[in-house]
């Protein structure tokens, strides 16, 4: 049996019950009636507008040794997904190790930098998605390899309490779950820490999981509801490309994020097999 690492202080299907709010005087029976059968709406939907956003590309090259921009499309048109349900582009800050599209050339002091400086600024929150190639000692960047220890102490000093979405999209990324935990988190990695992950080829536009991510972000209508789409994504595809063993995604949801990262109303569909999605 597949292990999920699933860590929620509420359960997802608990209903949230609106509080309604009562006039002090008694209203008419018309009223009261009519109060009733109107719908009470509450503020549901998170704004992203003031979140820090750091994005990463951490490699240039396939597993071949080839060249591959399999990271940077990834980075580059998550940026794009992102702003559109929320995020400013004024406060995202990407990483590339060929400095391409203007961004910041992938090296981990400067990331760990320029996290504190986006986050000094924009305030609500972080949101965090690391692509690369991975090994069981954690994720490279650029020459070298940030642990998860160091990734902690990067994320604990820039974001702190604040609500955080951090996404490590590498083989043996599931190292990172653990010490980046937390009540205000949520952590989605594309592997469990013992499995590799797929599709980093030099012929392959995105990674597996960087692909089901993309087309979940256009399903979901929340952080944790994305995360269960991406496993089941890539879930599918592995099994239509034979790529064993599992990798197994793993999600991490903090009690205190279980209702708090919603862009819009989206009722989880089945997750088609990856070759009934269009092409990208």
């Amino acid at each position: 049996m597949r292990k999920r690492l699933i860590v929620l202080g509420l359960g997802l299907c608990m209903a949230v019950s609106a509080a309604a709010l009562w006039l002090s005087h008694t209203p008419a029976p018309a009223q009261e009636a009519a109060s009733q059968s109107a719908p009470r709406s509450v503020p549901q939907f998170t704004d992203f507008s003031h979140w820090a956003v750091i994005l990463v590309a951490g490699d240039y090259r396939a597993h071949s040794g080839a060249p591959s921009r399999v990271f940077d499309n990834a980075r580059h048109d998550l940026a794009d997904g992102f702003a559109k349900i929320g995020f400013s582009k004024a406060n995202m800050v990407q990483f590339s190790v060929d400095y391409d599209d203007g961004t910041q050339h992938s090296d981990i002091a400067d990331i760990a930098t320029a996290m504190q400086a986006v986050a000094a600024r924009a305030k609500d929150g972080c949101l965090i998605y690391f692509t690369s190639h991975g090994t069981p000692d954690g994720i490279i960047i650029g020459n070298a390899v940030l642990g998860p220890g160091q990734m902690k102490e990067m994320v604990n000093n820039a974001c702190g309490s604040r609500p955080s979405v951090i996404v490590m999209s590498a083989c043996f990324s599931g190292q990172f779950v653990a010490p980046l935990m937390g009540d205000n988190r949520i952590i989605l990695t594309a592997a469990r820490p013992d499995r590799t992950s797929f599709g980093c080829g030099e012929m392959d536009h995105y990674t597996f999981f960087d692909d089901c991510f993309l087309r979940s972000l256009d399903m979901a209508g929340d952080f944790p509801s994305l995360g269960e789409l991406a496993q089941r994504c890539v879930a599918q595809r592995e099994i239509e490309m034979k790529a064993t063993p599992p990798s197994d995604p793993q999600i991490s949801v903090g009690p205190q994020m279980v209702f708090t990262t919603k862009w819009r109303d989206a009722p989880q569909p089945a997750v088609p097999p990856p070759s009934e999605f269009p092409s990208r």
